[in-house]
């Protein structure tokens, strides 16, 4: 918190991280965002889970592409889910909110390949892009508003202030099957994280 008698702003504390967690130990999956992969080979993401499917002596859980997800939630249609071992399943979680270091040379920024890495949260500032990027916009309570995409750069608002227009995860791949442009508001970037 900067101090109060330099006349500087203040500015809320960056949202939480996105902390990966085995799904075998995560509880209800449906709807929840997911990581698929193999330790040591590579990590994909973008994806949602449905609970976990019981056959002969394995579990698996059917994960599809998020955009599948929201279409098949916006217009209740059934949609193919291929059936991912449980093992190969990461639940993405909200982690501890912690201080953002800030990035340092390359042997800082090494992860172990026997998991997905945790995601701190960027400043939208900090960040070399936007657009479509997963956002979180801090709120004015001290809360976070998640599941937004990035659909403008940085910008000037007609008040002066620099911003990046958003809209929902819903909003964003509806505008890519149905064409419609998504409802958008404008967020000031300090109030702006990629996620």
């Amino acid at each position: 918190m900067p101090d109060p008698f330099t006349g500087s702003e203040w500015t809320p504390d960056p949202p939480r991280p996105v902390v990966p967690t085995a799904a075998i130990m995560a509880g209800q999956l449906r709807g929840r965002r997911v990581l698929i992969g193999l330790p040591g080979h590579g990590w994909r993401g973008d994806l949602r889970a449905d609970e976990k499917v019981v056959q002969g002596s394995r579990t698996y859980v059917p994960v599809m592409p998020e955009a599948e997800w929201y279409r098949a939630e916006a217009e209740q249609t059934e949609v193919f889910a291929p059936l991912v071992p449980v093992e190969r399943v990461w639940v993405e979680e909200l982690g501890m909110a912690a201080l953002n270091a800030a990035p340092g040379d390359v042997v800082s920024r090494l992860v172990s390949l026997d998991e997905p890495p945790r995601r701190n949260p960027v400043a939208a500032l900090d960040a070399a892009a936007l657009t479509g990027r997963r956002v979180v916009q801090l709120l004015e309570d001290g809360g976070e508003r998640r599941d937004l995409r990035a659909v403008t750069e940085l910008h000037t608002s007609d008040e002066g202030d620099i911003c990046a227009r958003v809209t929902t995860e819903l909003d964003w791949y509806r505008w890519g099957w149905s064409g419609r442009a998504p409802r958008t508001l404008e967020v000031p970037v300090h109030l702006l994280w990629v996620e």
